[in-house]
């Protein structure tokens, strides 16, 4: 099993492949076509048969990617979920929770634990307050959520794009700057499904968010008549929030040595924001999405001092922190990864939200069957 660190260069590498046509690329297209394929069967199968789709008594909305690894989710997800408080909503959240331990339905505490309940959910959890259920089963995961929580009233599945066995109120899709990459499908190229897509039906998304914040210019995202797409800005927070339950402002660390360490999906976004506020880490440590807790110690055994993570990371890095017998070594801090979302597309989603609530929205949930 490869190191953490080399896990890492193998994932940017991947990366940097899928945004160009280059030899990697076609060398993984014959596994791309067969990719598609199963992908085609499998939609088709859930459009020919609306049985196999479970509806719940609430809205779903869904928040997913169609390009592979790092689009910016999270903060989507994040940002919907207190949107949606403060329109007097009471939503819940179900996940698959990558990277835990097992596949289990289960309902996250107010103080999850990342191994068992997967760092995004714990993120999100602990972000909003709002309960959360994770399960390989989202069905089974809403259906407990609601049982539970009888008092929910909408409910947001994160990372559910290509989960059809959930029905679908709300369906959105996050891109982030890279676009469509080189346009194909995996693991020759970046993307989950065909984009843009032949035909709209009740399986594709409502709304599109495009994400902008990456290291060059933004690539182009084809647009889908029927689909609105609007934009969104991701930045760092202001605040640096400390393991030891302290905070300080971001720019108070613009001449302090840190060394930055991320395990999110594009590590280089995180670096290159702290560059951008006038922090230039001494150190650079990128670890693989999800990475486990205990690569901390390897990742770490040559470090002191201050030490700067996403929020993310934190969910994991602070407890092992706070358990670690020589903590004084390093000064743990955590940035949040914030999406400013442009205001139309809360308002593009409160009036499909209404609709929804008045039934106002055909079984095929507006969108126009091929």
């Amino acid at each position: 099993m490869p190191s953490p660190r080399r896990a890492a260069r193998w994932s940017a590498l991947w990366r940097r492949a899928s945004e160009r046509r280059g030899a990697l690329a076609h060398a993984l297209l014959p596994l791309a076509w067969l990719y598609g394929r199963l992908a085609r069967q499998r939609r088709a199968a859930f459009l020919s048969d609306a049985t196999r789709t479970s509806r719940l008594p609430v809205p779903v909305i869904v928040v997913g990617n169609v390009i592979a690894g790092g689009a910016g989710k999270t903060p989507t997800a994040i940002a919907l979920i207190r949107h949606l408080l403060s329109r007097g909503h009471r939503p819940g959240l179900v996940s698959r929770g990558y990277g835990r331990r097992g596949d289990d339905v289960l309902l996250l505490p107010q103080v999850p634990d990342p191994v068992l309940h997967g760092d995004e959910p714990s993120l999100i959890r602990q972000a909003t307050g709002v309960p959360v259920c994770v399960g390989a089963d989202r069905v089974a995961a809403a259906r407990m959520l609601l049982e539970r929580h009888p008092d929910i009233s909408v409910l947001v599945c994160d990372d559910g794009l290509q989960h059809y066995a959930l029905g679908r109120d709300i369906a959105i899709a996050v891109f982030d700057d890279r676009g469509v990459g080189n346009g194909w499908l995996l693991p020759a190229g970046p993307l989950r499904e065909p984009w843009p897509p032949g035909a709209i039906d009740r399986l594709s998304p409502h709304l599109l968010l495009r994400q902008g914040r990456g290291p060059g210019p933004a690539r182009p995202l084809p647009e889908v008549p029927g689909i609105p797409l609007f934009h969104a800005r991701r930045r760092l927070g202001d605040t640096v929030h400390w393991a030891d339950g302290s905070t300080s402002p971001l720019a108070s660390l613009d001449t302090t040595p840190v060394t930055a360490l991320a395990g999110i999906a594009r590590p280089e976004v995180f670096f290159d924001m702290l560059r951008e506020q006038g922090i230039q880490p001494s150190g650079l440590i990128a670890l693989p999405d999800h990475a486990r807790a205990d690569v901390f110690e390897e990742a770490l055994s040559a470090v002191e001092g201050t030490v700067l993570c996403t929020e993310k990371d934190a969910v994991k890095l602070f407890p092992w922190w706070q358990a670690h017998p020589r903590r004084d070594r390093w000064r743990m801090g955590a940035i949040a990864l914030v999406t400013d979302i442009d205001p139309r597309f809360f308002e593009a989603l409160d009036t499909r939200l209404a609709a929804c609530a008045a039934g106002a929205l055909s079984s095929d949930h507006g969108h126009q069957t091929a």
